[in-house]
């Protein structure tokens, strides 16, 4: 069974859980655009050079370059068994690159639906501790108190990211993006959704069951 997978999600709705999860139980690498993109660099190859150029100049890596990175990596042999792409494709151009990169094998596009709210008031609960750095969530009653860590008695502060409109401020950038990619995926055979918000083991077994119908 080979199983060529793009997770989609919005910050804070598990997908770095999930993705972890879904790469070891089908045995297939955990790809991030992030990752190739530091390797790249690292590697100083052609390539390499060009995000490091582009980044240099504070540009965005273009959907060519992008993809050029993404095809140079599924031409590495443990994928043979399949991937699962995060952060990749991001635009729909991006999108019809991977189509003809697989090559009509299967392609199974996975979303991680969450109420955005509900995220707001998931990583806005996070607190990260400034002597340990143990990251945890406090509850509703404990919001604008000052609270300790268990662990080590330091404070537990709230990371300048997490705060809420932050975070919906990331929400909809990330929306400005995905949603394209979404429309483009979701009217086909090999599309999932997933209610996101179920604890983690209940999303991971919802995404288990949903992808084995789809590539059995």
């Amino acid at each position: 069974m080979v199983a060529n997978l793009v997770l989609i999600g919005p910050p804070g709705s598990g997908k770095g859980t999930q993705a972890l999860r879904l790469a070891r139980r089908y045995r297939i690498p955990h790809i991030s655009t992030g990752d190739i993109l530091r390797q790249a660099v690292r590697d100083n190859t052609p390539l390499g050079r060009q995000v490091a150029t582009t980044i240099a100049r504070g540009s965005l890596v273009s959907d060519d370059l992008i993809s050029d990175l993404v095809r140079h990596r599924l031409a590495q042999p443990d994928t043979q068994g399949g991937f699962l792409l995060d952060g990749f494709p991001r635009t729909v151009v991006q999108a019809q690159a991977l189509e003809e990169l697989v090559k009509g094998a299967p392609l199974v596009a996975i979303l991680l639906e969450v109420d955005y709210e509900a995220i707001v008031r998931r990583l806005s609960s996070r607190r990260i501790c400034n002597s340990c750095g143990l990251t945890q969530s406090v509850s509703d009653d404990m919001e604008g108190l000052a609270e300790s860590c268990p662990y080590c008695g330091g404070s537990l502060v709230r990371r300048d990211d997490d705060d809420p409109e932050t975070i919906r401020h990331r929400l909809a950038t990330y929306d400005s993006f995905a949603g394209p990619v979404v429309a483009h995926y979701r009217h086909r055979p090999a599309f999932i959704a997933i209610n996101g918000v179920q604890a983690p083991d209940e999303v991971s077994a919802a995404l288990f069951a949903a992808i084995d119908r789809v590539v059995r």
